[in-house]
């Protein structure tokens, strides 16, 4: 391996640590290089990276999910976790490029959320099923 090819491999960010807060609903993301993010469960469930959200191509807008809970922290490999959502999500792997990623943007990306919800007349709020009798 050349001294070039060994910075990239290093460059690439690594979690030197991941701590779920139960009551705050926050995930506490620590990397190698210092670098630290919290990242709601609201957050991570509607920016997923599964394919059932980031869509082909077009994402889908996520709504309804301020109440939503992260139940369980899979590692897949040393580069990514699966994370289990209280609402039965799990299919996303969440690498460690992707997390940096949605740390260091989240101001961005989550105003941009709010405004999507905004112009389609949706919102973060449960939504409640109503039976008809």
């Amino acid at each position: 391996m050349t001294a070039q090819t060994q910075h990239h491999v290093n460059s690439k960010p690594q979690v030197a640590a991941l701590h779920y807060h139960r009551i705050s609903k926050l995930l506490d993301v620590r990397f190698n290089d210092g670098q630290q993010f919290q990242l709601s469960a609201e957050f991570l469930r509607v920016f997923s990276p599964s394919a059932e959200v980031r869509g082909h191509g077009k994402p889908q807008l996520v709504s309804h999910k301020k109440a939503v809970t992260i139940t369980q922290i899979v590692p897949v490999g040393l580069y990514a976790v699966k994370l289990v959502f209280d609402d039965g999500h799990q299919t996303g792997l969440y690498s460690w490029d992707y997390l940096a990623k949605l740390g260091a943007q989240q101001k961005e990306l989550w105003a941009d959320y709010l405004e999507r919800l905004k112009q389609a007349n949706s919102n973060r709020e449960i939504q409640l099923a109503i039976k008809q009798l």
